[in-house]
């Protein structure tokens, strides 16, 4: 069974997804900032693979993929990020890439070495899914979950041909706009989670502006069974970049303080969904 399935069919809480870039600070660094993740208690873990024009992604972010893009990092180097945490952890790897890059190296030989990392799933942010023919035959071949992106603005229509293609998880855009911590969940991101969560079995991840305990809350009173936090977390990276240690604990304290509030939702999803 595909390691992203498997979590969600243990939990009957919301899982915690931690998002950092692949290369951040540097290839060590961000091996050494993901474990820390998993000690902490993440359930998934999302590497990004940097990008010169991450158009869904705010400063925070931004950054992150300049300090990883200055100091080497590239597809190659994430996957092996990927390979060194396989040795250690068996939690689920999501890859968070844009289509340049998935075509650029060939989508065959992209999925190919992506599964052979250990890597569990892909989300192509940019890929209209229109296009998504290929990438989801391929995806499949190697027993990738192709992850897809739900916002407030898509269609009733196209929303439905979105759930008929998802593996592993929806990912729920909270906002328009790019990604970045914020004081507080719109009532519109709460409206979406009711919107879709008849329509479709698979489990429901709201990302985009998730960073404190109180959303974690929301979000699992309205239903989901996942939240994504990245800029909070790429923020403690940044704010560390000097110094390892802190780094390392910070980041554990930060996402245990997030999966204790997590733990303390249970009983709000059945996994038999």
């Amino acid at each position: 069974m595909n390691r992203i399935d498997r979590v969600f069919e243990s939990l009957n809480r919301p899982a915690f997804i931690a998002f950092l870039v692949g290369g951040d600070p540097d290839r060590e660094g961000c091996v050494q900032a993901a474990k820390s993740l998993i000690d902490g208690g993440a359930d998934i873990l999302e590497l990004g693979i940097p990008f010169s024009d991450p158009v869904a992604d705010g400063p925070t972010i931004q950054r992150a993929d300049l300090r990883a893009l200055q100091g080497g990092a590239n597809p190659a180097m994430v996957l092996d990020i990927v390979r060194e945490i396989r040795d250690c952890s068996d939690l689920p790897v999501v890859l968070l890439t844009y289509g340049n890059i998935v075509h650029r190296r060939g989508v065959e030989r992209f999925y190919r070495e992506a599964a052979a990392s250990g890597a569990d799933g892909v989300l192509i942010v940019d890929m209209p899914h229109e296009e998504c023919r290929d990438v989801l035959e391929t995806a499949e071949r190697y027993g990738m979950r192709q992850i897809f992106l739900v916002a407030p603005t898509t269609s009733e229509e196209r929303m439905g041909r979105i759930l008929a293609s998802a593996g592993g998880f929806v990912y729920l855009v909270s906002r328009l706009g790019t990604t970045g911590g914020r004081e507080q969940l719109s009532d519109d991101t709460l409206e979406m989670i009711g919107r879709i969560r008849p329509r479709t079995a698979l489990p429901l991840a709201v990302g985009f502006g998730i960073s404190r305990a109180e959303h974690i809350r929301a979000c699992a009173a309205a239903g989901v069974d996942a939240v994504i936090v990245g800029s909070a977390i790429v923020d403690i990276v940044e704010a560390t970049l000097h110094d390892r240690t802190a780094m390392q604990k910070e980041l554990r304290d930060y996402v245990r303080e997030m999966t204790e509030t997590a733990k303390a939702c249970a009983g709000t999803r059945r996994p038999e969904r």
